[in-house]
């Protein structure tokens, strides 16, 4: 194989620029691996755990580095072609004087300095230090980045909370301010809850659920999955408390996280004057989540929220799921009996394991895809989205495709019963998802397994939430209105008693 590399100095592109060349360098003829990267230190260690030199790898972290692994040197050389055109062919060519954009933070509060919230995506060892300088310049921060350390979190919010300004964050895939959606946001109408949610998917799957009720947000915080930690001390979320409380457009909150510490939990419900509630995955104290308000899934949570506003209980009852499940459950091979769970976001993988493992055991929830047969049947969720898979990666909710080869993999287990999935629409996702992942889906349903997903959007959304869907079925995918009811429905496959299907589980853990 051959080995070859080029560096494009002080070239940046962003992720979704990214993940188009190194599809492009893929799709060339005799390519085995390839990536376009930024020249961070984690994208430089896996470049040379590919096996590239360190003697090639003398980069700064702005430079855009193509590598590829070819069988000869025509294809890898083919392959950078490709992948140099998708860049920078498309390009327009600078005629007579351009306005360069912002080179920092300073020279874009002198284009605007209306601005006031300051949305930083940078690798995780330079974020927190452009936090600093957002707060310094009196700034609300959006902090999208992982990766920062925990006492660099806690520094910059006791910062943020002496300045009395928010940081979201890091880690926080969703927020959505007075309409104005920052990171991944679906297009939902406005209205009467306020949602404090640890990082992203939780937050979204709950604006969906209201939207489809008829429901609106008046703002939802992204706090960041360490924020109810004991480390943190809910800094963030006591703020996003305190100003739901004295804002006259909410009328009820909504709090979403995984792995909250209970005695931080417990502080915020009990401050809470309007109507709130919570959802709580990944807590097993259970003085806590015997509290009335308390829930453990995210149907629960959003469905409690709109009886406090008056709204009537929704049918939870699906008679298309349960057929669909019935018939998989009588088509289905004896020895496939696993569940496993490809998830692109963290808190909906943690509500699938908290509601498989009711009925299930042992569940596995390594990075690796790969186990060892000795330890099956062993049941498989990931979190796809963790910074383990996304080290010099897109996210897969921006590339689609990073989860088809799992798919497919797993699909072609013998053992595998359900592929279960979430795929998350709305700003700053792939305009398209399904329609990538749709032939893999059929793949692994012709091979006998069953692809069981929750499209999680709204009907406004740029992706149009029912072409989703369509695509989804056609492929031969069951499809749940939640992720709650999907997770009840695979175990119900996997376990052949369809009845599951449509189980309200316990209302605490």
């Amino acid at each position: 194989m051959r080995l070859l590399l080029t560096v494009h100095r002080g070239a940046y592109k962003d992720s979704v620029r990214q993940m188009a060349a190194t599809r492009a360098m893929l799709e060339a003829s005799g390519v085995e691996w390839a990536g376009a990267f930024m020249a961070t230190p984690a994208n430089l260690q896996q470049l040379h755990a590919e096996g590239f030199a360190e003697a090639d790898l003398d980069t700064q972290a702005n430079d855009l580095v193509l590598a590829v692994r070819a069988e000869d040197g025509a294809s890898a050389q083919r392959a950078l072609a490709r992948a140099e055109a998708s860049l920078f062919a498309s390009e327009p060519q600078p005629t007579g004087v351009q306005e360069l954009p912002p080179a920092d933070l300073r020279a874009a509060l002198r284009v605007d300095r209306a601005a006031n919230i300051a949305m930083i995506s940078v690798p995780g060892p330079y974020a927190a230090l452009e936090a600093q300088k957002a707060l310094s310049e009196g700034l609300h921060v959006m902090l999208f980045s992982d990766g920062v350390e925990l006492a660099d979190e806690l520094a910059l919010k006791q910062r943020g909370r002496m300045l009395g300004l928010f940081v979201m964050g890091p880690g926080a895939g969703t927020s959505w301010i007075d309409g104005i959606g920052f990171g991944f946001a679906n297009r939902v109408q406005p209205g009467p809850v306020g949602i404090i949610a640890a990082s992203g998917t939780g937050a979204q799957a709950v604006m969906c659920l209201l939207d489809h009720m008829g429901i609106g947000t008046s703002h939802a915080i992204g706090v960041g999955a360490h924020d109810l930690t004991a480390d943190i001390g809910g800094l963030s979320a006591h703020m996003a408390l305190e100003a739901f409380e004295g804002d006259e457009a909410t009328r009820a909150i909504i709090l979403i996280s995984k792995q909250a510490d209970a005695a931080v939990a417990a502080g915020l419900l009990v401050r809470a004057r309007k109507p709130t509630v919570a959802v709580l995955l990944g807590t097993s104290d259970e003085r806590l989540m015997s509290h009335e308000d308390v829930y453990s899934t995210l149907e629960q949570g959003a469905f409690a929220v709109a009886g406090l506003l008056g709204y009537p209980p929704p049918t939870t009852v699906d008679a298309h799921l349960m057929e669909r499940v019935e018939a998989a459950v009588a088509h289905l091979s004896p020895e496939r009996t696993r569940v496993v769970g490809l998830f692109s976001g963290g808190t909906l993988c943690e509500e699938a394991a908290a509601i498989v493992g009711r009925y299930l055991a042992p569940i596995e929830r390594v990075a690796s895809s790969r186990l060892d047969p000795a330890t099956r049947p062993v049941h498989l969720l990931l979190d796809m989205g963790d910074e383990d898979h996304t080290r010099g990666k897109p996210h897969p909710m921006i590339d689609a495709a990073a989860r088809s080869a799992l798919l497919l993999e797993q699909g072609a287990d013998l053992s595998v019963a359900v592929v279960l999935l979430d795929l998350v629409i709305g700003e700053g996702s792939h305009p398209d998802p399904a329609s990538v992942l749709a032939p893999a889906v059929t793949k692994v349903v012709e091979s006998g397994a069953v692809v069981l997903a929750c499209v999680i959007g709204t009907p406004a959304d740029p992706q149009d939430l029912q072409k989703q869907r369509d695509q989804l079925e056609r492929a031969g995918c069951i499809l749940a209105l939640t992720t709650a009811r999907a997770a009840h429905a695979a175990v119900a496959i996997a376990l052949r008693k369809p009845s599951i299907a449509i189980e309200t589980e316990p209302r605490t853990s």
